[in-house]
């Protein structure tokens, strides 16, 4: 039976009735009510098409046919848990680790990548006997309370919990507005730089006042909430050091980032060369496609450790067969489709543009940052101070939703970064939709601005 199709004012009203306030909507002034999506487009209630820029989590492009059917056909047959043999569960793993250094070779399939995150810091925990976890400032690692517990994003907002004392929060280390700036050492290493402070962490509050080893180190291998920050070059090679010097090991969170959409590598942590590994590696969202699957990849000696326990780990819904018939859909369109090199060739251009566009309108776009399809154009106030201009980026998110139908929006921690993490399927005819649109409000700004004065 078909399901009655509710007006956009029964559903708000629906919604305000019986969802938690806490579950924001974007675009919160006027929200869109989505009822159907195609490829890199999304389309409302009355047909309007919109160029959908941030939805990473559809990764191979809304509704791919391929991954559409490989879910119909398995959930017509069996969908049942892990704990029976099932062909999809072990493809599904060879495919991953395929992808993996040879190092990473244990699967644990979960459904999110919270879960994915909390998982691995019960191996960490498991495999080091040790607790204190260092994190970078302004990361988003999960909605669990064990992420929530290193997820500056959230800690450092009004009302948030207190952060636990076994949590050590590093600098992220943003080049262009963060504790070291790269205008202030233009001739060093600036990956160096932010290393040290890891290890200055480790030397006097890990070691030297509480006088233990680290448990872990985690970090997104580029950071999307925090403000799409791309990791200086010989940050993680140095920092993984540091930490296994102290006895931690090193968590990739790639469940925002991976399955290609750095453009050069499969993996984002594979950016600054084959000799950064990680000992453990999350992924989820773009491996289902709007799915709830994800993983974590572990080295065979972390999870001797975790079976050591002898506690059993059992997931009900983690790797069932249509959950894995999904991601090994999504992972073949990836390769057929050769969406890592569309990332790389759309990424280059559309980052050449907006950095043309920075060198013409200074005095708005501060900074242009990214790699493949993760970019982030950073808006200010002032050239000098780098003043966040917050304001401005919360309207052109709006306006470019409203009067060119194009989806973006603002993050970091002052929430004047417009964020592209669009469909890998995402073209050059679509960069240039969005790069005419925002150069038109960008223009605008800063006419006002000199009209001000």
């Amino acid at each position: 039976m078909e399901s009655k199709k509710l007006t956009f004012t029964e559903t708000i009203d629906l919604r305000n009735k019986y969802v938690g306030k806490s579950c924001e909507l974007f675009y919160k002034k006027n929200p869109l009510k989505i009822v159907r999506g195609q490829a890199q487009y999304l389309y409302d209630q009355d047909g309007r098409e919109y160029l959908d820029c941030i939805n990473n989590v559809a990764h191979v492009g809304h509704c791919h046919p391929d991954v559409v059917r490989a879910g119909i056909e398995q959930m017509q047959q069996l969908n049942t848990n892990s704990r029976f043999l099932h062909d999809n569960l072990v493809v599904c793993a060879e495919k991953l680790v395929s992808k993996m250094p040879e190092s990473l070779s244990v699967c644990f399939f979960v459904n999110s990548g919270s879960e994915a995150n909390d998982l691995a810091l019960r191996l960490a925990r498991q495999h080091t006997g040790n607790t204190d976890v260092i994190t970078l400032d302004h990361a988003y690692h999960g909605h669990l309370t064990s992420l929530i517990d290193i997820s500056p994003y959230k800690l450092n907002l009004p009302g948030a919990p207190k952060k636990p004392d076994h949590v050590l929060v590093a600098p992220v280390p943003d080049v262009y507005r963060g504790k070291i700036r790269a205008d202030d050492h233009p001739d060093e290493d600036m990956g160096k730089l932010y290393a040290l402070e890891v290890k200055k962490i480790i030397d006097e509050n890990v070691i030297g006042q509480r006088g233990q080893q680290v448990c872990a180190f985690i970090a997104e291998s580029l950071q999307s909430c925090g403000g799409q920050i791309i990791l200086p070059h010989n940050y993680l090679r140095d920092v993984y050091t540091y930490v296994r010097e102290a006895g931690g090991v090193c968590i990739a969170d790639e469940v925002q980032v991976g399955f290609g959409r750095s453009g050069t590598h499969y993996w984002a942590f594979e950016i600054d060369g084959p000799d950064v590994l990680p000992d453990i590696v999350t992924i989820g969202k773009p491996m289902g496609n709007g799915h709830p699957v994800a993983a974590v990849i572990t080295t065979e000696a972390v999870a001797r450790s975790f079976e050591a326990t002898g506690i059993q780990y059992f997931n009900t819904y983690g790797g069932n067969p249509v959950s894995c018939a999904i991601a090994i859909a999504v992972m073949t369109a990836v390769d057929e489709e050769r969406l890592v090199d569309n990332a790389k060739d759309v990424g280059e251009y559309l980052l050449s543009e907006l950095e043309n566009m920075q060198r013409k309108f200074p005095e708005v776009i501060g900074d242009v940052r990214g790699v493949g399809l993760f970019v982030g154009v950073e808006l200010i106030k002032d050239p000098k101070t780098k003043t966040p201009a917050t304001a401005e980026a919360r309207d052109v998110v709006d306006r470019m939703k409203d009067e060119f139908r194009i989806l973006v929006s603002s993050d970091g921690p002052d929430v004047n970064v417009i964020k592209l993490k669009p469909p890998m399927v995402f073209s050059r005819v679509n960069a240039d939709r969005f790069l005419k649109a925002f150069k038109t409000l960008i223009s605008e700004i800063r006419t006002q601005r000199f009209q001000l004065l």
